[in-house]
């Protein structure tokens, strides 16, 4: 796990409680003690019918050489799970349940399929960790290119490929694509030399190579890097809306929750370059009917691409010109929130190399 960085802001409590730092809670609007109103009423609100000090005192076992980052971020989440926990008078055997849940997905993983991620993108966590650490303060239309979520079965070490050259290997069926277009420094609009384009897709039956032994290794998956010129080009497949695996955890909570598993038709990428910082996202066909709902909440408007038919070229049926905008850390550092800066994009960097970080992608 990568070292927390800089706190990001909270959001307040939006509800009347108010938690103070003894570890009690306190109604603004009528004072509680020991759970009973004013001293007098046996009435008890669900909350206090519980031990006021319990929180805290998990809070307060906190060590002194924790970091000041760990110290805020852990005691936030002892404070709203137990919050939860008591606002919904969870039980043993509930409890019980999530555990093994989580345990599942731990036993499900491996280098090929990250099931606990997949479990937090079905519940739109890491969607919303994106938004909140790549997203740029500003709305302006020359922004760079949005991120979206890397997913569970994005492979470290693509092959290399020359400009020009195909992900598709042994599927003369699906709909052949030239995709091409050029990286430039969204603040200058200049082309950016020796930018890496790490791209990966699904197969038309919607199945990674690694889900499907009968796709040779690395299939639909490959790496580009440009020239002086930010260009980009190669062959790949219009891609195939697809279940998010659905014999998991993140499987049985969607059927719990009585929701669809479908993905919008999408390709991935992760796009970097010296001095840039890196970009996971994807990029969504506009015809496909699960554009508007996602089961894993990462369709942005900015990432919606048209294919178009392409002519003269017995190799492809479709075309798609997209451009990639990239900033740099400075850039990043000065216009972004917290999080988006040279030291906490590391973590980015170490997915791209393959040092760690998060293994795969839907």
């Amino acid at each position: 796990m990568p070292p927390l960085q800089e706190p990001l802001t909270l959001a307040p409590e939006e509800n009347h409680f108010q938690a103070n730092t003894d570890g009690k809670r306190t109604d603004q609007s009528q004072s509680h003690i020991n759970g009973i109103s004013g001293g007098q009423s046996a009435t008890m609100s669900q909350t206090d019918r519980f031990d006021p000090h319990f929180t805290q005192s998990v809070i307060n076992a906190t060590g002194p050489n924790a970091s000041p980052r760990m110290r805020k971020v852990m005691a936030s989440l002892i404070r709203h799970v137990h919050d939860f926990a008591r606002e919904n008078e969870i039980t043993v055997d509930e409890w019980m349940e999530g555990v093994e849940m989580i345990n599942e997905a731990g036993r499900m993983s491996t280098d090929k399929r990250n099931e606990g991620q997949i479990l937090s993108d079905v519940i739109g966590l890491e969607s919303l960790v994106d938004e909140i650490t790549y997203k740029l303060a500003t709305c302006a239309t020359d922004a760079p290119t949005s991120s979206a979520i890397l997913g569970p079965f994005w492979r470290a070490n693509a092959p290399t490929r020359k400009m020009g050259e195909s992900i598709v290997h042994n599927i003369p069926d699906g709909d052949h694509t030239f995709m091409h277009g050029v990286v430039t420094d969204y603040l200058t609009g200049e082309p950016i030399e020796g930018a890496e384009l790490d791209v990966w897709h699904t197969a038309p039956n919607g199945l990674y190579e690694q889900q499907d032994e009968n796709q040779v290794e690395f299939n639909l998956h490959g790496r580009f890097t440009t020239g002086k010129d930010g260009r980009y080009n190669f062959y790949c497949l219009r891609p195939t809306s697809y279940p998010v695996p659905f014999d998991g955890p993140a499987g049985k909570l969607l059927q719990l929750l009585d929701r669809h598993p479908m993905r919008p038709a999408h390709i991935h990428f992760i796009v970097r370059a010296p001095n840039y910082k890196p970009i996971i996202t994807q990029i969504f066909d506009r015809r496909d009917k699960h554009i508007t709902d996602d089961a894993v909440f990462a369709v942005k408007d900015t990432l919606v691409v048209d294919f178009l038919p392409r002519e003269g070229d017995p190799k492809a049926d479709f075309e798609l010109p997209y451009n990639f905008r990239l900033a740099t850390y400075e850039e990043a550092k000065q216009n972004s929130l917290v999080g988006t800066t040279e030291e906490s994009a590391s973590s980015a960097a170490d997915v791209v190399h393959g040092n760690g970080g998060r293994g795969g992608s839907f």
